[in-house]
């Protein structure tokens, strides 16, 4: 069963202290504090991690769908944006897909069918299904 692995250290309290986080693979990785999660501040923070993991999995999620269909795209592109909510203490309350795909012989109404399919498909997205929204703009190009 393939396994992933990232670690993560924090130095300090929470508002004056960093972090540091990497993936075993040694291609993701970086530092965050306090002001990069909460504030806005220029950096990364682990909302950013969940987003591109996010992406890159629906991605992969909508062109296994559509080619099992018989319909390989040429392109799939999703942004995924993580939104942090701090009513009741801080949690993800919403994920927005914004995906444009290439497909050709596809039109938009079948491309919005299997971009749904693939949202309910996609591991992430089952990850957060019951426990924050979900919202999907799905277009083709």
């Amino acid at each position: 069963m393939p396994t992933s692995t990232a670690s993560a250290v924090w130095e300090g309290g929470l508002k004056g202290g960093k972090g540091e986080f990497k993936g075993n693979s040694g291609l993701v990785g970086g530092g965050y504090t306090f002001a990069t999660r909460f504030e806005s501040a220029k950096g990364t923070n682990p909302e950013e991690l969940i987003a591109s993991a996010h992406a890159a999995c629906y991605s992969m999620a909508l062109s296994a769908g559509l080619e099992a269909k018989g319909k390989t795209p040429t392109r799939v592109s999703t942004t995924a944006e993580v939104i942090l909510s701090m009513d009741g203490g801080p949690h993800i309350s919403k994920i927005k897909l914004t995906t444009r795909g290439t497909v050709p012989g596809l039109d938009q109404a079948g491309f919005a069918a299997a971009a749904e399919e693939a949202k309910k498909g996609c591991p992430i997205s089952k990850l957060f299904a019951n426990n924050a929204v979900i919202e999907l703009d799905a277009k083709l190009e």
